[in-house]
Order: C-alpha cells, then sequence, then structure tokens
C-alpha cells in the first residue's frame, strides 16, 4: 500500500455519495465522474506522474458513459470536487505541492532571516584570524607652543610648531595558543550555525506540506459539507411534499429542519477553518492557494524499517549534528580559557619623526624593535573562575547531547507510528465510506416501504457525512506523517525531494569572507555607513529619527 496517493473524488447523486480513494505507485490522480441516465458528460481524469523525481502533468480524457442512479423525480446527479482544493478545471497554472514548497524555500522570511544569521556567523571567524596578523597604527601630532621665559631679570620669548609622525607595528607571536583555538572554536559555531540553518530548512518545508495538505483537507470538508446541505434540503422538500399529503408526520419534517440547521452550522464551521487555514498557507508559503493539486506521500525516500530510520537520524538529523558541534566549540574555549594562564610573546616595531620638540633640538628620527614577553603570574583569580566555567559548560554540552538523541529517538518513533496509523486509518476509513453507502441506501429504500423512519435516514445521512471527513482527514494525516518521518530523519532537503530549486549554499559567504583582510562591503556588495545615512537624508528632505527606519525605507542595508 505504500506509494503515491488518489486523493479526494466525489461523486454525488441524491441522498448518496462514492468516495474513491486508492494507494498506488508511483501515480497520484483526481478522479471525478458524472453518474446519471441523465446528465453524461466528459469529463478529465488529471493524472500526475512521479518521473525521476519530478512530477510531471497530463491532462487525459476519458468518457464516462456508466450509471449509478436513477434519480427518477429529483436533481439528477451532480458531481462536486474540492473545489480550488483539487483544481476541477486543471488549469496550465495549477500549484503542485513541489512548486509550493520551492515557494516556500525561497521566499520564507523566517529562513531568510536564518540563512542571514549564518552569515553573520561566518565574520566570527575572519574576526578570530585576525589575532595572527599584525596590528598597524599611525599617530600624528601637530600643534603650536609658546614660552616666556626670565633669565637673568631678561624676558625671553620663544614660539614654535612640534609636529610628530609615528608608525607603530605590532606582531603576536605567541599568546598560549588562544587564537588557533578561537578560530577552530569560530569553524565550529559556522558549522553549528549550518546545521541550525539545515534543521529549520526541514522545519519549514514540513510546515509547507502541511500547510498545503490542511488547504486540500480544509476545502474538500467545505465541499462535503456543501452538498451535505443540499441533500438535507432535498430531503426536507421530499419530507415537507409527503407531509402536504400526510404519509409522514410533523416530526419528520421538524426532525428534516433539525439536520439541515445542523447541517448549515457544520458548513459555517468548515469555511471559518478553511479561512484560517488559506491565512496560515499565505503566512508559510509566501501566496495565496489557487487550483492545489493533489499531495502525496514521500514513501518512495524513506528508510524501509523503524530501526534503519533510527539509525540513520542518530547520524543525519540536524539537531544532533548541531549538539556534536556545540560540544566541539565547548572544549576549545576551555582551551582559550586555559590559554590565559600562559605566556605572550610579542613583536612590536616604532618608527617615529619629530620636528621642533623643544627650542634646542629641531628634528629627532627614531626606529626601534622591540621582543617582548608577558608572563602572567597572578590576575585576581579571575582567569581559573573562567577556566572552570568553561569546563563546566563541556559538561552541559555533553548532556544536552544525550537529551537531544533521546529527544531524535522519540520523534522518530512516534512519526513512524503515526505513519502506520495514517495507513491504517485510510484503509479503514474507506471501508467505512462504502459500508456507510451500503447503510444509507439500505435504510433509504427500507424509509419507502415504511419500514425506517425520517430520523433513520438522517442518522444514516450524517454518517456518510462522518465517514467522507474521516476519509479526507486521514489522508490528510498520511501525508503529513510521511513528511514528518523524513523530518524526524533529518533529510527532509531540497536535495532529497528533487525540488526544481538552486539550494541555498552557506559555504559561498564563508569562502568569501574567510580571508578578507578589509572592506567594509558585503560579498554581494551592500554596504552601510554614516555617510549613506546622510546622503538619503539630504536627498529626501526627510527627519529620519532612527537608523533602522532609514534602512527599513529606502532598503540600504
Amino acid at each position: 500500500m505504500a506509494g503515491m496517493l488518489h486523493i479526494w473524488s466525489f461523486n454525488w447523486n441524491y441522498l448518496s455519495m462514492s468516495f474513491h480513494f486508492r494507494l498506488w505507485m508511483p501515480y497520484a490522480a483526481l478522479r471525478f465522474t458524472t453518474r446519471g441516465s441523465r446528465n453524461r458528460v466528459n469529463k478529465s481524469l488529471i493524472q500526475t506522474q512521479v518521473n525521476t523525481g519530478f512530477l510531471r502533468h497530463r491532462r487525459v480524457i476519458r468518457k464516462r458513459n456508466s450509471g449509478m442512479y436513477d434519480l427518477k423525480r429529483f436533481m439528477g446527479s451532480a458531481t462536486l470536487v474540492a473545489g480550488a482544493a483539487l483544481a476541477v478545471s486543471a488549469p496550465a497554472l495549477a500549484e503542485t505541492m513541489e512548486g509550493a514548497l520551492v515557494h516556500a524555500y525561497l521566499n520564507n522570511p523566517q529562513l531568510n532571516a536564518q540563512r542571514a544569521q549564518v552569515r553573520v556567523t561566518d565574520e566570527g571567524v575572519p574576526q578570530a584570524l585576525s589575532g595572527y596578523r599584525p596590528n598597524v597604527n599611525v599617530s600624528v601630532s601637530g600643534g603650536y607652543q609658546y614660552t616666556n621665559t626670565v633669565v637673568a631679570g631678561v624676558p625671553i620669548s620663544q614660539a614654535q610648531t612640534p609636529r610628530a609622525v609615528a608608525l607603530t607595528v605590532g606582531q603576536t607571536l605567541y599568546n598560549g595558543g588562544r587564537t588557533g583555538n578561537s578560530v577552530r572554536a569560530a569553524e565550529s559555531q559556522v558549522s553549528g550555525s549550518r546545521e541550525a540553518l539545515r534543521s529549520l530548512d526541514q522545519t519549514v518545508l514540513l510546515q509547507g506540506a502541511t500547510a498545503y495538505m490542511d488547504y486540500l483537507r480544509d476545502a474538500a470538508i467545505v465541499e462535503v459539507q456543501k452538498n451535505n446541505v443540499r441533500v438535507l434540503e432535498q430531503t426536507l422538500k421530499q419530507t415537507q411534499d409527503r407531509f402536504d399529503v400526510g404519509e409522514v408526520t410533523r416530526t419528520d419534517v421538524a426532525q428534516s429542519e433539525a439536520s439541515l440547521a445542523a447541517g448549515k452550522t457544520q458548513e459555517l464551521t468548515a469555511e471559518a477553518n478553511l479561512t484560517a487555514t488559506r491565512a496560515n498557507y499565505r503566512r508559510i508559503i509566501g501566496k495565496e492557494p489557487q487550483n492545489l493539486q493533489p499531495g502525496s506521500p514521500v514513501d518512495r525516500v524513506l528508510p524501509p524499517k523503524l530501526g534503519s530510520a533510527i539509525e540513520l537520524s542518530l547520524m543525519e538529523n540536524p539537531n544532533v549534528t548541531a549538539s556534536m558541534h556545540g560540544i566541539d566549540v565547548s572544549y576549545l574555549q576551555v582551551k582559550v580559557a586555559e590559554g590565559a594562564l600562559l605566556p605572550t610573546i610579542s613583536l612590536q616595531g616604532i618608527v617615529q619623526q619629530n620636528d621642533q620638540q623643544s627650542p634646542t633640538v629641531g628634528k629627532t628620527f627614531n626606529a626601534a624593535g622591540l621582543l617582548q614577553m608577558n608572563v602572567p603570574l597572578y590576575q585576581g583569580g579571575q582567569e581559573y573562575s573562567l577556566i572552570r566555567q568553561s569546563k563546566e559548560t563541556l559538561a552541559q554540552q555533553r548532556l544536552a547531547l544525550e537529551m537531544t538523541r533521546d529527544q531524535t529517538r522519540a520523534n522518530v518513533v512516534q512519526a513512524w507510528g503515526q505513519l502506520d496509523a495514517g495507513k491504517a486509518q485510510v484503509t479503514s476509513a474507506n471501508a467505512q465510506v462504502k459500508a456507510s453507502e451500503i447503510a444509507l441506501n439500505g435504510v433509504r429504500e427500507e424509509a419507502k416501504a415504511g419500514q425506517r423512519t425520517t430520523l433513520d435516514v438522517l442518522n444514516a445521512q450524517q454518517a456518510l457525512v462522518t465517514a467522507r471527513v474521516a476519509l479526507v482527514t486521514a489522508q490528510h494525516d498520511r501525508v503529513v506523517a510521511s513528511y514528518a518521518v523524513l523530518n524526524a530523519v533529518g533529510r527532509l532537503s531540497p536535495q532529497v525531494l528533487r525540488l526544481p530549486v538552486t539550494t541555498y549554499d552557506p559555504s559561498v559567504h564563508y569562502h568569501q569572507v574567510r580571508d578578507s583582510w578589509a572592506g567594509v562591503r558585503t560579498p554581494d556588495g551592500r554596504w552601510s555607513s554614516f555617510w549613506t545615512f546622510r546622503l538619503l537624508h539630504s536627498r529626501h528632505r526627510e527627519f529620519c529619527p532612527a537608523a533602522c527606519f532609514c534602512a527599513e525605507r529606502w532598503r540600504i542595508f
């Protein structure tokens, strides 16, 4: 039963419904037909075929000439599908699950913010590498000096303009390994941030798949409830006609009216749920849902057994790998703290030019090279406290890794159980729908013979509606559970899903900034400064109370 999913196809007729559901690899198709002796028309079969991981759509025209029920006095049969959610007309621009996930992957603001956070973390590496590089400073001084001195009763006045220029170059030769350990810690932080980004990638894709299926489910439920109201209206009309000729009592009419009122309430509730789902879809995917095609599970890329899924998750789940990098960072921070107890050796060169520093000296030139060693003996005990604190942090990170592994294992088992339950629920719900249809037809025939009451017919009708809603929900849960398993394992990525999108590569920015010695521009050319702010302010002649306002309004960051 594993594979793609035939989702939500309805055949409606007077007081009866027929629901088709199939699991079939590798197709996911939506089928809708018109049944009835009077209204036989041609309808289309929208078939979505998986070919090398991508969904290709083709439209197949299939003639349906079979009839199921003769509705005799009433409306004839009406074919109704799940509205926009199931794309009855199957336009060329119909939205697929893959297209929605691609849009979410490219435009989700939370995901883009996390990518920016990774770029922020990348800058920690060149900051740590700066410890290997020299420090160069230039100092310039100049001024005016006036001196009035009285010597043996004779005043002597002198005016000078002292000037000085100095160039200082410093290079750290050894600092207890703090620079090297800081660089390795920064690199581990970059790796951890990439795993956090990968975790958010999976979260967004899972949210996107869930939002997609939520909309399909709620749209289908709305159609179920709308058609239930239409059937109940026909039932009320028929009951009223029978009451007029004395075949039933006023009680039967009241029962039909009550069922119709309850059906309208359920319809309004379903429409409210669909409105909320549409808003959530817009928030996650980034656009309004239109002509959504059927979704399908991703069983083809899941591990074959629960044991292999657990084993794979402990190696590939981004939360686990991020915790591992966190241990590396904490261990290197201990080494950095211990480096404060070791001596520091540095080399310093000074070149200085002085003019008119005193009345008797006109110009001087100094050049010096110094080798300095600083050995810390005792600095109040702060460095020892930092070492102990870093070691406790390391122990905490190790415990956090064990917690993360246990949580990951539990998530995989839970998601796998939900997937198995979803498969069984789809099968049982499908059987429930078929049995409810048979029961409704039997109750209706018995009511015609006087062996059943109107209430029995209404109860059977409501049981069929409940079964159809349960089947729609089970289909939704089945697809979402497959994505949840892939997310728990750690493989819910555009590459595994084979989405037609260029994935974001965080290493590109890392290599662009890692060996950068100078520059204020970001690799993509964006930059900001006080002068940018002033330029925009003067150009637009508007008072800007905060730089963040200007950045948001004029997009300078």
